[in-house]
């Protein structure tokens, strides 16, 4: 799931894309067909993607989705590095600091 959201949101993959089928992921990713068919169920699940009979999945077109997901892969990336400074005890002060010089 991860995989397809980044894609979307770096414009590798736009909305409407049709994106592999599972197998062809499968291999891509080096992943168990069972893993990506519960991947491409869940997110069908949450309308990230639309799945027609048997035809080729394809990226939604509902921008609210797409929104959400940017939204919802900053806020895992933050908050990962957030516990990450805690647990080595640098400040906040120190964390803006570094964010400053390095961005």
């Amino acid at each position: 799931m991860k995989y397809i959201k980044r894609k979307k949101v770096i414009g590798k993959l736009n909305s409407g894309d049709i994106i592999p089928s599972r197998r062809e992921m499968g291999l891509e990713l080096n992943v168990n067909l069972n893993t990506v068919q519960k991947a491409y169920k869940e997110m069908e699940e949450m309308g990230i993607i639309n799945t027609f009979k048997n035809y080729q999945s394809t990226i939604t077109i509902d921008e609210n989705i797409l929104k959400n997901i940017k939204s919802e892969l900053i806020n895992e990336s933050l908050n990962e590095f957030i516990e990450n400074m805690k647990a080595i005890n640098v400040s906040k002060e120190e964390v803006l600091q570094i964010i400053k010089e390095k961005f």
